[in-house]
């Protein structure tokens, strides 16, 4: 047999068990105190340094970490907790888990929402409902839905309600309220916006800025029909604001008289009354407001309207009155008289109390058109043979008389209210603007300004209550209206809109008490609403 070579190793190579070697591992390194305790004071000088070296380090370590006695207290905390497997860490550990918790539920309530006072657990079980049942048959669509969630079922329901109802209904729709309101809020604020136009527009000193109306270009906006509400079904011949109260009045060939409130945006009907085999010519309020006048084409009767009775008074006989027909008449400033025009120039002074004529004046030719002075002392007739006849009510005495200028034949007559100015229509279209002070004192006054922007019969003149504006219509051509800035003589030049056509055919002419709105009656059966902007009350 070979001899076997044993080999052996030194003592201190023998190869030691493997658990040994894992509590050797496992055990920490002996610690010396002296040693610590050196690394201890160091630390605390390094700390002193820094602390003196810049105060605002100091502060924020302090705000950080502690005082130096407390962070020293919190190292040697932590270096016991180490040792013993217990301690500060597994404390702050268990701090920090507990506000993740807090956190993570703060997390699923929503903003703006309220926790609940009370959670029950079934409800948020997504619990099955049998979908075989007759009262649910219906709502399955496949075979698969033999049974479907609560939540599932509810918005399934849903779905074909709204199936049924066409849609979502409106009071349901939060969105398409939402809009609604955003859309009339962008409309108010639209009026806003377009009343502070000028004023965002413009730069200067607006602490001394004039009140007066601007020219070149009238800011106004159109706004819904005055009689809207209640369209005329024929030709509408008057369009008249009350004097005192925010109503307009129209009338026309459909034999109806109506009354709006005005309002800009709904002007909703007041009343309307139907006057039977009786087309109205022209209509108007008594200077009170309390009555309506109206007459016909071909008739000698006409109605009172008493507003505040409600009550309609046929006039059938004028004591005094020898005409076939009352057609044209004006409304004395004063009150309680009328000015019937009559044929063969006679004008007829009516007093509405007794229904009697009181006095009569005449001219030479027909009369075309009458108008008061602002007081209502004096009356401005004219012929259609262009002459004007100047009357004081009080004598009953022609105090002047001229030719107006250029005029071949007369169509129209119209004072301002402040007693300065006096149009005078033709049938060629050009409006003469006189001073009524040399009306009055001169028998050859010059005009001061020929208008000639229309070019059919001017039918139709109409101050505004401030005369600041003169209206100018003719009802033989459409579109046929121009606005006049008095102080300046000057057309507006964006008025009427040329893109589109809202005015037709004008046969009468209106502002408000206090100039805020402009109506006109047109051939249409409607009275198109202006709101003039420069104006801030009705």
């Amino acid at each position: 047999m070979a001899d076997l070579n044993v080999i052996k190793l030194p003592a201190e190579e023998v190869t030691e068990p493997a658990e040994k070697k894992a509590k050797k591992r496992a055990r920490p390194p002996k610690l010396d105190p002296v040693e610590e305790a050196q690394k201890r004071q160091k630390n605390v000088e390094s700390l002193r340094v820094l602390g003196e070296g810049d105060s605002s380090v100091k502060l924020l370590e302090e705000l950080v970490f502690g005082a130096e006695d407390e962070l020293l207290e919190r190292l040697v905390e932590q270096e016991d907790g180490v040792r013993t497997g217990t301690g500060t860490l597994l404390e702050e550990d268990g701090d920090e888990e507990s506000a993740d918790s807090e956190a993570e539920d703060g997390a699923r309530l929503l903003p703006g929402r309220k926790a609940a006072a009370w959670v029950d657990e079934d409800d948020e079980r997504e619990e099955q409902v049998d979908m075989k049942h007759r009262f649910r048959r219906d709502l399955i669509r496949g075979e698969a839905e033999s049974t479907m969630t609560k939540q599932k079922l509810q918005q399934r329901m849903r779905d074909q309600f709204q199936k049924s109802m066409g849609g979502t209904p409106s009071w349901a729709d939060v969105s398409d309220r939402k809009k609604k309101k955003k859309k009339k809020a962008a409309e108010d604020e639209e009026d806003e916006d377009e009343e502070d136009d000028e004023l965002l527009r413009r730069t200067g000193n607006f602490v001394a800025s004039s009140d007066s109306l601007p020219s070149g270009i009238l800011r106004m906006k159109k706004r819904l029909d005055a009689n809207s509400a209640r369209p005329s079904e024929d030709k509408l011949t008057t369009v008249q604001f009350h004097p005192s109260a925010q109503v307009v009045m129209t009338a026309g060939l459909d034999q109806s008289l109506s009354l709006f409130q005005v309002d800009g945006k709904s002007n909703p009907k007041i009343q309307s009354i139907h006057l039977e085999r009786f087309p109205v010519h022209r209509a108007a309020f008594s200077p009170d407001g309390e009555t309506v006048i109206a007459t016909s084409l071909k008739n000698k009767m006409f109605y009172l309207y008493d507003m505040m009775e409600g009550r309609v008074t046929p006039v059938h006989t004028v004591r005094g009155l020898n005409e076939a027909r009352v057609k044209e008449f004006s409304v004395c400033p004063e009150g309680g008289a009328l000015l019937l025009t009559g044929t063969n120039g006679y004008l007829h002074l009516l007093t509405l109390k007794t229904k009697e004529v009181v006095r009569s004046m005449k001219i030479n030719g027909n009369i075309c058109g009458v108008d008061f002075s602002h007081d209502g002392s004096k009356v401005f007739a004219n012929s259609e043979e262009g002459e004007v006849y100047v009357w004081d009510m009080r004598s009953s005495r022609c105090v002047n008389r001229f030719t107006d200028d250029g005029c071949v034949k007369g169509t129209s007559i119209a004072a301002s209210r402040n007693g300065r100015y006096l149009a005078c229509g033709s049938q060629s279209g050009v409006v003469n603007i006189y001073s009524q002070e040399a009306c009055l004192n001169s028998t050859n006054p010059k005009p001061l300004k020929a208008v000639m922007n229309l070019l059919t019969s001017a039918t139709s003149l109409r101050f505004n209550p401030a005369s600041e504006i003169l209206a100018i219509a003719s009802r033989a051509e459409d579109e046929a209206v121009k606005l006049v800035h008095m102080p300046s003589l000057s057309v507006f030049s964006n008025f009427p809109v040329s893109k589109r056509k809202v005015v037709y055919r004008a046969s009468c002419l209106d502002f408000s008490p206090h100039s805020g709105f402009f109506s006109l009656a047109n051939n249409k059966g409607r009275a198109p609403l202006f709101r003039l902007l420069h104006y801030k009350d009705f």
